[in-house]
């Protein structure tokens, strides 16, 4: 069993009180940020169910492709029906009060 240093613990849990500060601090900020922002509700984009499927060859994944209706790239997943990405860089909000 090892001795404890009464200075270590000190250290230890100033240390903590410290970052629990800081938590604290943070969570004051970004309250004080997002003041009278608009309301924004968060659209759930995840998949309803998710299959691995394996391929033997080029010509299974082409023949896949063909079945589905979509091209198959290197990227490592695909949605079905196709999901085009959704492009936000050209969006603004705008005060409707």
């Amino acid at each position: 069993m090892k001795n404890e240093d009464p200075f270590e613990k000190e250290q230890e849990e100033l240390k903590e009180s410290y970052k629990q500060s800081l938590r604290a601090k943070k969570e004051r900020e970004w309250k004080k940020e997002w003041q009278d922002m608009p309301e924004f509700e968060m659209e759930d984009l995840s998949s309803f169910r998710k299959i691995v499927v394996h391929f033997r060859n080029q010509e299974d994944i082409d023949k896949f492709a063909e079945l589905i209706g979509q091209k198959i790239t290197k990227a490592p997943s695909l949605w079905y029906p196709e999901w085009k990405k959704r492009r936000y860089a050209d969006k603004r909000y705008v005060d409707e009060s």
